[in-house]
């Protein structure tokens, strides 16, 4: 048995007259300070290369991620959109965000500042063909065929 009494073991809050426990009230000015609940959501900011196929990520943020250069990850955007993607680093770019070109952005149904989930993906094969077959169709209102 400890020498002190068993009252003495719990402090009560003496500010609060109901002696409840004292919750951290939540700022929302360091908000932005706090760490992030979820590693794989990213900001989204412009690309300064054309490729269709290349998201840049920075190295704390592949690190955080457990992603490599070349590596294929699953990327989501609004409205239940996603595609797959090849990730590269970049030392320019701030932790939390990811680049991504136009062309990705419109897929996804993104705009800059808007947020994207990133999931890697390693079971993706490397295609050996693509065929592209034309389409020949009825415009309505013409009798022109039109491929």
């Amino acid at each position: 048995m400890s020498a002190e009494p068993d009252h003495a073991k719990h402090k009560v809050n003496l500010t609060d007259p109901s002696g409840a426990e004292k919750h951290e009230e939540l700022d929302t000015s360091t908000a932005i300070l706090k760490k992030k609940k979820k590693p794989n959501a990213l900001l989204v900011t412009d690309a300064v290369n054309d490729d269709n196929s290349i998201i840049a990520l920075s190295n704390n943020t592949m690190e955080t991620l457990q992603l490599f250069r070349g590596d294929t990850v699953l990327v989501k955007g609004k409205m239940r959109r996603d595609t797959v993607l090849i990730v590269l680093a970049d030392d320019d770019l701030d932790d939390g965000s990811a680049r991504v070109n136009r062309v990705v952005r419109h897929n996804l149904r993104v705009k800059h500042g808007d947020v994207i989930t990133v999931h890697p993906c390693p079971d993706i094969k490397y295609g050996q063909a693509n065929r592209c077959l034309a389409h020949c169709g009825y415009r309505g209102g013409s009798n022109r065929l039109s491929l």
